[in-house]
């Protein structure tokens, strides 16, 4: 009589703690993203310290209407603190810090289109708002010589928001979030490109806290947070057509600049000084904005999808150019398990 032997496949493997921390592409996506943001906030709490230490910016609570120094002083040191972060993880991960969405080989001639698109956009949503009696001109604020003084000093600080917020939300974490989350495409019902089902629920998942950040902002309303979210699914379609950060950072200031420094119109419910025009809304806040701005009115919704057409239409996302060529190549499913 023969023993009995089970059968290879019921014998489970053997346990490899090291597992737990590091999977096929390395250490894994949530190890990576706690590492980053201690990092991210030990270095923005230090560079915040330093501003307040040196008193180069006033505290914000006593900042309501900021000027373009104390703007550009505690921008850039926002954008410091998570490029530093990203640069330390890229080399823990040993990956090329450019795949974090400051690379490529169009960085200027994307950032000028996005950069003209976001200028004409929000015009465009202005306009529209001023045409239906749903926003007033009050008075020029800047005269002579201060206007071309101005509408310069405030370009650095309005380059440096969206440098942060872009390499903030769509760099290192919409990266490493895809590619935590590749790994889902093998449980849907029909075969999927594990890269694009990664990138597009993490942009999901980012969106949703970019809009969620923004219910911080003074006057900001529920609309408000609704476009923004949107608008950070347009600057997520822009990332993944075009690999590069570039064009939502042209884009993404300058929106800011046009509203905040040539229109005079609230952002997000925030006001800055030395801007050339007083502006006030009138009617409806879902319709006008309200104390949000532009961005709280469900007009909004009229820029943001034209850019997405314009991103579909110019920008055909093929080849080296596009995000997934960028990702690392899908697991196995045994190495996505072992």
């Amino acid at each position: 009589m023969s023993e009995f032997t089970p059968e290879a496949a019921s014998i489970p493997p053997p346990f490899e703690p090291h597992r737990i921390f590091f999977g096929p592409h390395g250490l894994r996506a949530g190890w990576s993203l706690l590492i980053a943001l201690v990092l991210f906030f030990a270095f923005l709490f230090a560079g915040n310290s330093l501003l307040h230490a040196t008193h180069l910016v006033p505290p914000p609570i006593l900042d309501h209407t900021p000027g373009p120094l104390s703007i550009f002083l505690r921008e850039v040191t926002a954008f410091l603190a998570i490029a530093l972060a990203t640069w330390i993880m890229s080399k823990i991960e040993r990956r090329p810090i450019s795949v974090y969405g400051l690379g490529g080989n169009r960085k200027v001639s994307y950032f000028l289109i996005g950069t003209a698109l976001g200028l004409i956009a929000i015009s465009g949503l202005v306009l529209i708002l001023f045409q239906t009696g749903l926003l007033v001109i009050d008075r020029r604020l800047l005269f002579g010589s201060e206007i071309p003084r101005y509408l310069l000093l405030w370009i650095p600080g309005f380059l440096v928001i969206g440098l942060f917020e872009e390499y903030l939300f769509r760099g290192y974490l919409q990266y490493t979030l895809a590619r935590g989350l590749s790994g889902l495409a093998r449980y849907l019902p029909r075969p999927a490109n594990p890269q694009a089902v990664g990138f597009w629920i993490a942009a999901f998942l980012v969106s949703f806290g970019f809009g969620a950040i923004h219910g911080s902002n003074p006057g900001e309303s529920p609309a408000g947070l609704i476009c923004a979210g949107i608008a950070s699914l347009v600057f997520c379609f822009s990332l993944w057509r075009t690999g590069s950060l570039w064009w939502a950072v042209g884009l993404h200031a300058g929106w800011d600049y046009g509203q905040s420094v040539i229109f005079g119109v609230a952002d997000s419910g925030a006001l800055f000084s030395h801007r050339l025009l007083q502006t006030h809304p009138v009617g409806s806040p879902l319709l006008s904005g309200g104390a949000t701005g532009p961005e709280g009115s469900i007009y909004c919704l009229i820029p943001m999808i034209l850019l997405a057409v314009a991103i579909h239409y110019t920008q055909p996302g093929t080849g080296a150019e596009n995000y997934a060529a960028r990702m690392p190549a899908p697991a196995s499913s045994s190495e996505a398990t072992s």
